[in-house]
């Protein structure tokens, strides 16, 4: 597997702080591999194996520390062994152990360790942890392969292939490490079944406790189906019941609450340029992985505007953005993109660049802006129709080298 540098830059740094580091991503999205990884870097560098306890509480063989009492009292002996070395600790899938959040504070109370977790609900990182380790944790937000890390995995495993044709297979069958490894376009398609099916039944429906389960698959669809649509809960609510499925909006708007802690979908507010506010209403979500997306949607209607919609969402968020769509008076921006620096950038994004009236309608919402920050205009078109400083980016390009 191709080492992901830019998340092993951010999290070493933390190495030996007393913080709880904390990688939370979709399943299957790579935080296993990053967790093995961090583990090698520390074998590299002087730590010795009996220093680091590695569970990975999806695998049957550590079943029985899925309670949280005999967790602590196997991670106590091991420590007790080492003769007042530090410890090190992984835990892959942590959520799944009863009490975890208590057990993770009483150890950095109790002994002299590093830890580091994974998961796969947005959760994680709220109600019990926050209450218990406050102040006392770091978090990664862990996404599946950008473009440029399935052309890295591909030449790793000497593939040959064009950019071209592995970015139609990205758009189609996404980013998820293990499916980009697989050969066939079924055992593709059966994978991404198999991990839609996982996180319906495991990360949403046992953990909700949800009984309707055809009306939760119902709105997981609708949503992908309609990613960088604007809607609200109502109007799920009205486009399900005009398909003869009553529900109610409170329980539309529990059922998205489950499904984006599940991170198999991100929703983006609107941000008014002009007024300076966040809008309320009207967000748009967004696919965490196109596979997944594809596997389920209803619609056979392929829309590639949208498709590279989803693709620049995600290669921004992995590069560390923070995300809204934009508003300037009657006109929308695809996204306004924020980093820790106080930078922006603003993007469109289109399929084709077809006329001239296409353009116009690309480019024109960034003449209502002023500010200097950079303006780009993404889509399949070979040609640079870069214009009154609004810099034009074939998607490729884009995503590779920029």
């Amino acid at each position: 597997m191709i080492k992901r540098t830019k998340y092993l830059d951010k999290i070493i740094p933390f190495i030996d702080k007393p913080l709880i580091k904390a990688l939370v991503g979709v399943r299957r999205s790579g935080k296993t591999v990053l967790l093995t990884q961090l583990k090698e870097h520390l074998l590299d560098n002087g730590i010795s194996e009996n220093q680091i306890v590695y569970i990975n509480f999806e695998s049957f063989v550590y079943r029985k520390y899925l309670n949280g009492e005999t967790l602590y009292q196997h991670v106590i002996d091991k420590y007790e062994g080492l003769g007042g070395k530090k410890i090190y600790l992984f835990f892959d899938e942590i959520q799944d152990v009863s009490e975890w959040e208590k057990i993770l504070a009483s150890f950095l109370v109790d002994i002299n360790c590093d830890i580091y977790i994974t998961g796969s609900n947005s959760k994680l990182l709220s109600g019990e942890l926050a209450t218990h380790i406050a102040g006392r944790h770091v978090h990664f937000d862990i996404y599946p392969f950008t473009f440029t890390e399935v052309r890295a995995y591909a030449k790793e495993l000497g593939r040959d292939i064009s950019d071209e044709a592995l970015f139609n297979e990205y758009i189609e069958f996404g980013g998820l490490p293990q499916c980009c490894s697989l050969p066939e376009k079924q055992s593709k398609q059966t994978y991404l079944e198999d991990i839609f099916n996982t996180i319906v039944v495991n990360d949403i429906v046992e953990r909700n406790k949800i009984s309707d389960i055809d009306l939760l698959k119902r709105i997981i669809v609708f949503l992908l189906d309609n990613i960088g649509n604007p809607f609200s809960a109502n109007s799920i609510c009205k486009a399900l019941k005009s398909e003869g499925i009553n529900t109610t909006v409170n329980t539309v708007v529990s059922y998205v609450s489950y499904i984006l802690k599940a991170l198999v979908i991100c929703s983006v507010k609107r941000y008014d340029t002009k007024g300076k506010a966040l809008l309320s209403t009207n967000e748009k979500y967004y696919s965490v992985d196109l596979g997944i997306r594809n596997h389920i949607k209803s619609s056979e209607l392929i829309d590639y505007s949208k498709l590279f919609e989803n693709v620049v969402y995600l290669e921004m968020l992995s590069r560390g953005y923070e995300i809204n769509v934009g508003k300037v008076g009657e006109y929308e921006i695809d996204f306004i993109c924020y980093n820790r620096d106080k930078e922006k950038i603003y993007i469109q994004v289109a399929y084709l660049l077809s006329d001239e009236s296409t353009i116009e309608r690309e480019f024109r919402p960034f003449s209502y802006i002023d500010d200097n920050y950079p303006k780009y205009v993404i889509s399949a078109d070979m040609f640079d129709f870069s214009r009154n400083g609004i810099k034009h980016y074939n998607i490729i390009d884009f995503l590779l080298n920029t």
